[in-house]
């Protein structure tokens, strides 16, 4: 998935599809040991949209704390 469109997603969205790539990931890796996984790209594709989309995460949630830090002044 492209960062264009991850960006466009909304927060909850994000979490959700986090969760999706992280269990895709998992179970890429158990394929992996048992010599079933084919194509071992899939795992580096799927390790980056997962770092993708928590770096989206934080930069929200880095947003977020500095607009909370300005009202507190």
């Amino acid at each position: 998935m492209d960062f264009k469109e991850l960006k466009n997603k909304k927060e909850s969205e994000l979490h959700k599809i986090l969760a999706d790539s992280r269990n895709k990931l998992r179970e890429l890796r158990f394929k992996d040991a048992n010599k079933q996984l084919k194509n071992i790209r899939e795992i580096r594709q799927t390790r980056n949209a997962v770092s993708k989309i928590l770096t989206l995460l934080n930069k929200e949630e880095i947003i977020e704390d500095k607009k909370e830090e300005k009202t507190d002044k």
